[in-house]
């Protein structure tokens, strides 16, 4: 019975494995049918999209790919010119033969330093500017002495404090430091200039090309560069520019500078260039004209796209944008007539030297201009120093001296705008004595013994300090009279009504001059000063702020218009450049722009007008600018003297005019000053005026010409 029962069990167990193997295996096939449809489901879906790329997105990815393999080259056009107001170039280009070095692709730094072995080992260079930096860069352009410098490299100088590694640049950095100075010095003379080349070529982006060198540059260089063409990968000749003031002259100063290749961007600028689109090494204006003009002047690059294969080489070059030369200047000044004032501010300049009346004046600086326009049709300086007058045509616009009595129109006006005085009010001419101070008064009643009415007109020509006094000391509240306390917590006030009143004629402010770096002149602000009222009342006859020729010429300006403060400018308009680099066709008129208008009424201004005509035609026997009346067209002006210090210890003064002719239709308007004369009752100030409005009238005037 046990055996049938076990037997009976084997065979239940034998006929149980193969249903089992059997269900094993019909699971195994599905398994594989599912993987594998999931697979043929992933390559149909590759397959489209591969077919979806090439057919339907094909120019886009065609375009990335191309343009993965384009490069952009910028090339510099010519800079514009500038020209005196008749069409005579003072600032032009001058070719001249130059080195250039254009970078190709995946250029490495021990492949330029080779070339640049080789190129200074045929031609001379200058190493002009390189520094130690320059040279470690060049010594470590080298690889044996990256790989040689680069062990010296500790923990500290290949990771951070937290241990993360430092960037390429930082790396770099610290390699750097560890060129010694043997190293550096070991590079000998053909090293350095070496390092120059490697320096300027390095400068250049991929496809571009930049200067290395355009100093005494021979043909005989050119030649042997040619002939060497295939050893200076990337070195050819070519033709850059210089900048030719040869005719400027006296206006040098005021023309500007401009970098160098060398210099290329200056560095307080250079993020603002970059921006817009400049070059490292691009020459730029660094100064004056060429600077505050660098968008005119500087030409559009031409841009070409440069395609290249994934080596490299170059399949195609084409232009995408024309470059253009840059715009010409034309300035408002005539040379002619710049040098003719030049000349009668010398002559006089040397004469009062001669008569020992100028042995301590710093110089003499004069500006002429069209009160219609503000055109700048004259600006002279001439400084002394050690004997010697040299020209610094600038010191006009920068140097600042006490201006004297040539304020008193623009007192009268502060007088007029706070209510004081209303029209050709009349005052009593007497000494002013304040408590505790001297005695101030006017030129012609120094001690009171010539006490006299007179009104706002008739202040101005007899040039009453007074009146101006008189005119503060309302605005200050009260009423003069003799050992009289002033009302000291008013100062700041009046200080600000007497300095609003100036600055809306040009001084004491900046004009807007089209030149960078003009100063505002000296206008001291700190009311605690010791005798702050005193000075208050000196400041109302101009004997505390100081101001420049220009600022007094837009004065000027001012008064003759009859109230309209324009902006002077040296830049009559900008004109196209033509293809041989001449004067073209005008672009842009610089207009006259009114920056403010006097607020008084036009009543007010003939007052003061009237005043400045009788400061030369009026008949009182203290009429304080008769001279003037030799001119050849009749003068309005205001004169000035100021007290000032002298070297030797004793009192001497500035000796100042603002003047404007003809009288009735004003064309020209003169500011004037002639500063620490040991004369007080010297005139050369006036004869200057003379011959300056006798040079207009002789060269324009009479000829039915206009100076603009």
């Amino acid at each position: 019975m046990k055996n049938k029962l076990s037997d009976t069990l084997n065979n239940m167990k034998s006929n149980e494995q193969p249903k089992e193997k059997k269900s094993r295996r019909s699971h195994i096939p599905l398994r594989l049918n599912i993987l594998f449809l999931i697979i043929f489901v992933l390559f149909v879906a590759l397959i489209v999209r591969l077919g979806y790329m090439q057919v339907m997105e094909k120019d886009v990815y065609m375009a990335k790919i191309e343009k993965s393999n384009r490069s952009t080259v910028r090339m510099t056009s010519a800079r514009g010119q500038i020209y005196d107001a008749t069409g005579k170039p003072l600032v032009t280009n001058v070719a001249k033969p130059s080195i250039t070095y254009t970078r190709g692709q995946n250029i490495s730094a021990q492949s330029m330093r080779e070339i640049a072995l080789r190129l200074v080992k045929l031609v001379k260079i200058e190493p002009k500017g390189l520094t130690d930096r320059d040279r470690a860069d060049f010594f470590l352009s080298d690889q044996t002495n990256l790989r040689n410098v680069y062990a010296r490299l500790n923990d500290f100088d290949l990771k951070d404090a937290n241990g993360n590694a430092k960037t390429e640049a930082e790396i770099y950095a610290s390699e750097v430091e560890k060129v010694t100075p043997e190293e550096k010095v070991s590079l000998g003379e053909e090293g350095d200039a070496a390092a120059f080349v490697y320096k300027k070529m390095n400068q250049a982006s991929q496809y571009n090309t930049v200067t290395v060198t355009s100093d005494d540059i021979s043909t005989k260089d050119v030649a042997v560069i040619g002939e060497n063409e295939a050893n200076l990968e990337g070195i050819a000749t070519g033709t850059t520019w210089d900048r030719n003031y040869e005719h400027a002259d006296s206006l040098r100063d005021i023309l500007g500078t401009v970098s160098t290749e060398t210099t290329g961007l200056p560095a307080e600028h250079l993020q603002e260039y970059l921006d817009k689109g400049y070059e490292r090494n691009d020459r730029v204006g660094t100064s004056y004209l060429e600077q505050q003009y660098e968008d005119v002047l500087q030409g559009k690059p031409t841009k070409s796209e440069v395609v290249t294969k994934q080596d490299g080489t170059v399949i195609k070059q084409e232009v995408v944008t024309e470059g253009k030369k840059g715009d010409n200047l034309k300035l408002t000044i005539d040379m002619a007539f710049q040098k003719k004032v030049e000349e009668i501010a010398e002559k006089y300049f040397k004469q009062a030297v001669q008569q020992g009346k100028a042995i301590y004046s710093p110089g003499t600086y004069m500006v002429v201009m069209n009160p219609n326009t503000g055109s700048v049709l004259a600006m002279v300086g001439l400084d002394y120093k050690d004997g010697e007058l040299k020209t610094n045509t600038l010191a006009a616009m920068l140097n600042p001296t006490e201006p004297g009595s040539v304020v008193k129109g623009a007192t009268l006006t502060a007088g007029y705008e706070t209510g004081v005085i209303t029209g050709n009010d009349v005052i009593q001419d007497t000494p002013i004595k304040i408590a505790g101070t001297p005695l101030k008064a006017s030129v012609f009643n120094p001690t009171g013994n010539n006490n006299r009415y007179i009104s706002a007109q008739q202040a101005l020509e007899l040039s009453s300090n007074d009146y101006m006094m008189k005119i503060t000391i309302r605005m200050l509240g009260q009423e003069y009279y003799p050992d009289m306390t002033l009302n000291y917590d008013a100062r700041a006030k009046v200080y600000g009504e007497l300095r609003k009143a100036y600055a809306q004629y040009g001084m004491g402010i900046k004009t807007g001059i089209d030149l960078p770096n003009e100063p505002t002149g000296i206008v001291t602000q700190d009311m605690n000063l010791p005798d702050v009222m005193g000075k208050l009342l000196d400041l109302s006859f101009g004997q505390y702020d100081t101001y420049t020729a220009l600022q007094l010429a837009t004065y000027a300006s001012t008064v003759a218009n009859g109230g309209n403060r324009l902006q002077p400018h040296v830049v009559q308009g900008v004109y196209a450049n033509t293809d041989n680099g001449a004067l073209g066709e005008l672009v842009k008129t610089i207009e006259p722009k009114v920056v403010e208008k006097v607020p008084i009424t036009p009543e007010q201004m003939s007052i003061i007008q009237n005043g400045f005509y009788d400061v030369v035609h009026g008949n009182d026997a203290y009429t304080t600018g008769l001279e003037m009346r030799a001119a050849k067209l009749s003068i309005s002006a205001k004169t000035g003297t100021a007290e000032k210090a002298l070297p030797n210890g004793q009192m001497g003064v500035n000796s100042n005019v603002v003047a404007y002719a003809p009288s009735d239709k004003p064309e020209i308007a003169i500011g004037l000053l002639f500063p620490q004369l040991t004369d007080y009752k010297g005139k050369q100030q006036m004869y200057i005026t003379n011959e300056i409005v006798n040079a207009y009238y002789d060269m324009y005037y009479s000829k039915g010409k206009t100076l603009d």
